[in-house]
C-alpha cells in the first residue's frame, strides 16, 4: 500500500502462464539443444583425437611437398609446430561456427516447435471453446470433434459421451421434480377443496364435519407416506452410509413374518445368502418387492420369494401371477411415478416402489433383472455380490 494517496500504486508483474503448448515448445528447445550439443561435442572429439594432419608446404614454383619423413632434427621440430598450430586453429574455428550454427538452429528449432505444438493442441482449444459455451440450458450440444482417429478425438468423444449421459440425467431430474410436484399438489388441493366446502356449507354439522376431517386426515397421511417415500429415494441414491455382512434370507424372512404369509398368499423358499451392504436398505427393497408382487396381482394368486445364492452371487427372486405386462413397458416401471392399473382392488401406490428397488441396487453393485411371468406377472431379480466376494 503506497504511503501517501499520491504514490502511484505498483503494478503487479504479470505471470508467465505455463500453457501446455509452452511446455512443449521448451521441452521441443530442450531436446533440440541438448542432442545438437551432443552430436557437436562428439564431432570435436572425434577431430581433435584424430592423427596429425600431413603438412604440406608451398614452394616457389607453388608445387606441393609431402614431408612423411624427415631426416633433420629441427626441420622436423619446425614443421611440427607448425601443424600442431594449425590444427589449433582448425578445432577453434570449428567450435566458433559449430556454435554459431548450434544457436542459430535451437532458435528455428524453438520457433517450429511453437508452431508444430500449437497445431497439435489445435483441437484442444477447439473443444475448450465449445465446452465454455455447453451449460444446463443447452447439454444437447456437442463437440463434434474431427480429425484423425488419435488420442484427441477419443477424449471428444468421452465429453460427448459425458454429455448425452448428462442431458439424460438432467432431463430425467426435471420430469421427477415436475411428477413430484404434481403428486405433492393432489392432496393439497383435495385437503383445501374438501375444507373450503365444508365451510361453504351453512347446514354442516358435527357429523359431516368429522367426516370431511377424516378425510383430510387421510389424505395427509397419503402425503406423508409419498414424502417418505420420496426421502427414501434420495437416501438411496446418495449412496450407502454403512457396509456390514447381513443375510439377505434373514432379511426377507423378517419383512415376510411383518407382512403375514399366510394371509397374502406368499409361497417364501428361503436359502442362506450371506450378503454385504446396508441392512435397513435392503430391508426396504424387499418390501417395496413383495408389496408391488402383492398389490399387482390378480384374485386368489400366489406371491414367490425365493433367496439363494448362485454363481458367487446372494440372490432374491420374487415372483408373482399378476396380469400380462408388456415387455416394452417393464423397463419404464423402475422409472419414478410409473404405475399399473391394480387388479386387486387395494389403492395404487406412489410410483416410487420399484424406483427405489433400482435405487438400492444400484448403491449395492448388484444386477437387477425383470421379465414377465410365463402366466402373467413379472419376475424380479436381485443379485448381490457375496459377503467377502
Amino acid at each position: 500500500m503506497p504511503a501517501t494517496a499520491s504514490e502511484p500504486v505498483g503494478r503487479v508483474p504479470r505471470r508467465i502462464r505455463w500453457t501446455v503448448r509452452l511446455r512443449l515448445t521448451a521441452l521441443y528447445g530442450a531436446l533440440f539443444l541438448v542432442s545438437s550439443a551432443a552430436l557437436l561435442l562428439i564431432t570435436y572429439l572425434l577431430v581433435a583425437n584424430s592423427g596429425t594432419p600431413r603438412l604440406f608446404v608451398s614452394t616457389r614454383s607453388g608445387s606441393s611437398l609431402l614431408f612423411q619423413a624427415v631426416d633433420s632434427e629441427l626441420l622436423h621440430q619446425v614443421m611440427g609446430r607448425r601443424a600442431l598450430e594449425q590444427r589449433e586453429a582448425m578445432l577453434r574455428q570449428l567450435l566458433t561456427q559449430s556454435a554459431v550454427a548450434l544457436g542459430l538452429m535451437s532458435t528455428v528449432s524453438v520457433g517450429l516447435g511453437w508452431l508444430m505444438a500449437g497445431r497439435a493442441l489445435r483441437p484442444v482449444r477447439m473443444m475448450t471453446d465449445k465446452a465454455r459455451h455447453i451449460s444446463a440450458r443447452n447439454l444437447h450440444a456437442r463437440l463434434a470433434v474431427a480429425g484423425p482417429d488419435d488420442e484427441l478425438k477419443d477424449l471428444g468423444d468421452t465429453i460427448d459421451d459425458l454429455l448425452g449421459r448428462l442431458d439424460t440425467a438432467f432431463a430425467a431430474q426435471k420430469r421427477f421434480a415436475a411428477n413430484a410436484s404434481h403428486e405433492l399438489r393432489t392432496p393439497l388441493t383435495l385437503q383445501r377443496a374438501m375444507i373450503e366446502v365444508a365451510l361453504a356449507d351453512p347446514a354442516a354439522d358435527a357429523h359431516s364435519l368429522r367426516r370431511v376431517c377424516e378425510r383430510v386426515l387421510a389424505a395427509g397421511e397419503h402425503q406423508e407416506r409419498l414424502i417418505e417415500a420420496l426421502l427414501m429415494l434420495a437416501r438411496s441414491e446418495r449412496g450407502l452410509d454403512r457396509h456390514e455382512p447381513f443375510d439377505l434370507a434373514r432379511v426377507v424372512g423378517a419383512v415376510l413374518r411383518d407382512r403375514g404369509p399366510q394371509e397374502t398368499g406368499v409361497e417364501p423358499a428361503l436359502a442362506p445368502a450371506p450378503a454385504a451392504g446396508d441392512p435397513r436398505l435392503m430391508e426396504r427393497l424387499v418390501a417395496n418387492l413383495v408389496d408391488n408382487a402383492l398389490r399387482y396381482n390378480v384374485p386368489g394368486g400366489w406371491v414367490r420369494v425365493v433367496t439363494g445364492t448362485a454363481h458367487g452371487r446372494a440372490f432374491l427372486r420374487v415372483v408373482n401371477s399378476g396380469p400380462t405386462i408388456p415387455p416394452d413397458r417393464i423397463g419404464t416401471l423402475f422409472q419414478p411415478f410409473q404405475r399399473l392399473a391394480s387388479r386387486t382392488g387395494s389403492p395404487d401406490g406412489h410410483g416410487l416402489g420399484l424406483s427405489i428397488v433400482s435405487a438400492v441396487a444400484a448403491v449395492h453393485d448388484a444386477d437387477l433383472t425383470a421379465e414377465p411371468g410365463p402366466r402373467g406377472g413379472l419376475s424380479i431379480t436381485v443379485a448381490l455380490p457375496c459377503a467377502g466376494g
